[in-house]
């Protein structure tokens, strides 16, 4: 049997990487948080001085990326160029920046790509040695992992979803553009506020981290009977 793969979907707020992570923990899986690529290609463009306006150049800088993923659930980290970027990636200048990439129709195909060749590679043996992969974002149960073994969207309400982000000590502020602003950018490139054919919604709004896992880790085990 090969390994399971387990897709989550959703914007910002509603749990995902909590949830994803906890997930992958449990089954003993690797943990993709594909949103990271984005953010990665964000960074290099800013610390080489590309312009993320300028399409085709955003593009290029991304094709010559020197990027590791480490997909561990207890430590998810990020390497670039061997330099471990896991936490500049989530600086605020880096969230206020990152849907111009995310939203570069030349750039995010490639991305995608690498996101798609990710999971597979972690299938067949990564991190989890073939037991598989919960990979979260935006597009996985649609652009990435279509054919995933178990497709979730999680939604909740927006102000929650906001809230949430600020409970983590961010400024207000710049918490309700990251959220509320991405969402509308990349909403032009990305479905991800419902569920496609085959999707499961799980509405967060009143739920704990606990009972989203669990209902996933039902679906999971659904999935293989």
């Amino acid at each position: 049997m090969t390994g399971i793969v387990i897709a989550i979907d959703g914007p910002a707020g509603t749990g995902k990487s909590t949830v994803s992570r906890e997930v992958a923990r449990r089954l003993g899986l690797s943990y993709f948080d594909t949103g990271a690529t984005y953010r990665i290609a964000t960074l290099t463009c800013l610390r080489e001085g590309v312009d993320l306006t300028a399409t085709s150049d955003v593009a290029a800088m991304v094709e010559t990326m020197n990027v590791e993923l480490v997909l561990d659930p207890g430590n998810p980290h990020f390497l670039l160029d061997g330099e471990d970027v896991s936490k500049l990636i989530r600086s605020d200048t880096v969230a206020l920046s990152v849907s111009k990439v995310a939203t570069n129709l030349e750039a995010r195909p490639i991305l995608q790509q690498m996101q798609r060749d990710t999971i597979a590679h972690e299938v067949e043996g990564g991190f989890s040695k073939g037991a598989g992969v919960c990979a979260e974002g935006r597009d996985v149960t649609t652009a990435i992992a279509p054919e995933a073994d178990v497709r979730v969207l999680l939604t909740a309400d927006e102000e929650v979803r906001v809230a949430r982000r600020a409970g983590e000590g961010a400024d207000a502020a710049t918490v309700r553009e990251a959220v509320l602003g991405r969402d509308r950018q990349d909403s032009t490139v990305s479905s991800f506020h419902e569920a496609a054919d085959g999707v499961v919604t799980i509405d967060t709004t009143a739920l704990t981290i606990d009972e989203v896992v669990s209902a996933i880790l039902d679906l999971a085990e659904a999935s293989r009977s």
